[in-house]
């Protein structure tokens, strides 16, 4: 599902950072997760620490829109190493929209209030997934 670069609010805009990583759709439901790639490759073997950390999500089910990002040994993203990695504490999942929760549909709720979902959602979350931040510009 594509995303746009910026949300729209009456009065503001939403800024995001584009990580270097994979895109990808994650979709768990109960405890079975999968990570998809934007042409709809099966991701879900090369980020089994990711996958742990979906399954324990306390929601029944939900799809999260996002970018799976290794950091290299100073902690910053690169791309190169996400390649070559698995079972590694080094690679996060970004999530940055909430398209489904629970079995309700939500892309049709307003940008703002999918992200406050999600940051809840992801509150208690284990450490290999990371919601992704974003700035409020008035316009």
């Amino acid at each position: 599902m594509p995303r746009p670069a910026l949300g729209h609010t009456r009065d503001a805009r939403l800024h995001e950072i584009k990580h270097d990583g994979f895109r990808v759709i994650a979709r768990k439901g109960g405890a079975h997760v999968r990570l998809y790639s934007g042409p709809g490759n099966d991701l879900t073997y090369r980020f089994p620490l990711i996958v742990e950390a979906l399954a324990r999500l306390r929601s029944h089910s939900c799809i999260i829109d996002a970018a799976v990002v290794a950091c290299d040994d100073d902690g910053m993203p690169s791309f190169d190493p996400i390649r070559y990695r698995r079972h590694d504490s080094g690679v996060f999942l970004y999530a940055f929209d909430l398209i489904e929760l629970n079995g309700d549909d939500l892309r049709r709720d307003p940008l703002e209030v999918r992200k406050a979902t999600l940051a809840y959602v992801l509150v208690k979350a284990a450490p290999g997934l990371r919601f992704n931040e974003h700035i409020e510009v008035s316009e």
